[in-house]
């Protein structure tokens, strides 16, 4: 690379990381994404926390005392009032809802009704249906007269949790968690979608505002065009990379501190069981084990599956692919941004860029469903689509072959845009008041002079 496209290059970093705009993102970025991982967590445990009691009028008196109750969650069992005479006297209890259980439930499994002046939350919901479903069972299981029922409930009843193990070519095997594997792949494919759309948009509003205030004009006067292009393109990527680095080093920094403000004791058996149970209480119904136990292991499931993350492979491939399709996209819209005069102007040229990375967003659902299937793997090796497709892979396991073929690809397709595109930003960066279209386009890339 000359002297000369490194000076545009450090021009164009200085300029922009200087900028209030970069540095406000650069500290919302981190506090937004540790809200979003914190957040939920902090929240569902101050609404948990909160004593929740639910009024019950049971017209079967087949379910009395059969709900289960939580630290949080009380049922208190109504006799010889109706439900309009609750609702009359509703606002001055603490009741959060009426829980009406019909006498025709046994033959009418819909007839339940759960009133509130709020909506209730899904959780609750789900507890009481669950609690419900087991009961009918239960009771039409006794109608057989079967010997003993309860006890043979109990002792069939059994929790099954599936371990997946991906057996290695070494003859090793690893255990792998599908669905964190399936929240990694699109957090990072839609990211890169994200960071190409959010640089490349800046490399075409630069230039053509660059080309509408001449100074294009000063400029290319000791810069040959193509080496300003490339050291446009260049120096807004690492803006972009620089912010992204930032963006992982704080965003872990604040999760690391507000994990120690919250959840201060994260990590001790007495500690795990207490958050486990505010977050996944309402989700456990099984009287043969307690709801702390179950919760607890599926909490410790969670962070298991956090660890057997390979981060430094999956901050290469990131690194690698938002590389590979920035400089791939972002040469095209350089190229755009110098045929055009403005910005309303480019809206006939952006449909062919913008259309292979929406393809690309449907089909990385597909992919992270079937991350092994043939459209997946197709579009996965696709240069315009690889870097958000691959990413979304990535976390399942790629063949090392599938991935050097698709990084081979995209290296030769960003080096072809690259030189399309310089063709198109030397004759467009000077020429002013013209409407261009897809022919005069065509004129110049086969241009020679």
């Amino acid at each position: 690379m000359t002297s000369k496209s490194s000076i545009v290059i450090a021009r164009e970093y200085l300029t922009r990381v200087r900028k209030k705009s970069f540095i406000i993102m650069t500290i919302i970025g981190p506090l937004l994404f540790a809200a979003v991982i914190i957040g939920p967590a902090w929240f569902a445990t101050l609404e948990d926390r909160e004593v929740r009691v639910i009024a019950v009028i049971d017209s079967s008196r087949l379910f009395i005392d059969q709900i289960p109750e939580t630290d949080y969650l009380k049922f208190e069992y109504l006799e010889n009032v109706t439900v309009d005479e609750v609702r009359e006297k509703f606002d001055d209890t603490d009741y959060y809802a009426v829980l009406y259980i019909a006498h025709i439930i046994t033959s009418t499994p819909s007839a339940v009704q759960l009133m509130s002046d709020r909506q209730p939350s899904l959780n609750i919901r789900m507890h009481i249906s669950n609690a419900i479903e087991k009961e009918l069972e239960r009771l039409k299981l006794a109608a057989y007269n079967i010997d003993d029922l309860d006890r043979i409930l109990e002792s069939v009843r059994t929790n099954v949790t599936i371990r997946t193990i991906i057996w290695q070519d070494d003859g090793g095997e690893k255990e792998s968690f599908s669905e964190l594997a399936m929240i990694v792949g699109y957090v990072g494919g839609f990211l890169i979608y994200f960071f190409i759309f959010l640089f490349g948009a800046q490399v075409m509003r630069g230039v053509i505002e660059e080309k509408t205030s001449r100074v294009v004009e000063i400029i290319v006067s000791s810069v040959r065009p193509f080496q300003l292009m490339l050291g446009k393109i260049v120096g807004i990527g690492m803006v972009g990379l620089t912010q992204f680095l930032l963006w992982v080093v704080l965003s872990l920094t604040l999760v690391v501190i507000s994990q120690q403000l919250f959840f201060p004791d994260l990590g001790t058996p007495s500690s795990e069981t207490v958050v486990a149970e505010d977050l996944f209480s309402s989700s456990t119904l099984q009287q043969s084990q307690p709801i702390e136990s179950e919760s607890s292991a599926r909490f410790m499931e969670m962070f298991a599956s956090v660890s057997a993350i390979n981060f430094s492979v999956m901050l290469f491939s990131f690194l690698f692919y938002f590389l590979g399709g920035y400089l791939l996209y972002a040469s095209l819209f350089a190229a755009i941004g110098s045929a055009v005069d403005n910005e309303t102007d480019t809206q006939q040229f952006m449909l062919p860029i913008t259309i292979p990375l929406i393809i690309a967003i449907i089909v990385m659902m597909n992919a992270i469903m079937n991350p092994y299937g043939p459209i997946a793997f197709w579009f996965s090796i696709i240069p315009f689509t690889s870097p958000i497709i691959m990413m979304a892979r990535i976390p399942f396991g790629v063949p090392v072959w599938e991935v050097a073929l698709s990084a081979g690809l995209l290296v030769l397709t960003f080096i072809f845009t690259t030189w399309l595109a310089g063709k198109i930003y030397r004759t467009g960066i000077l020429m002013y008041g013209k409407k261009v279209n897809y022919k005069e386009l065509w004129k110049w890339i086969r241009y020679q002079g």
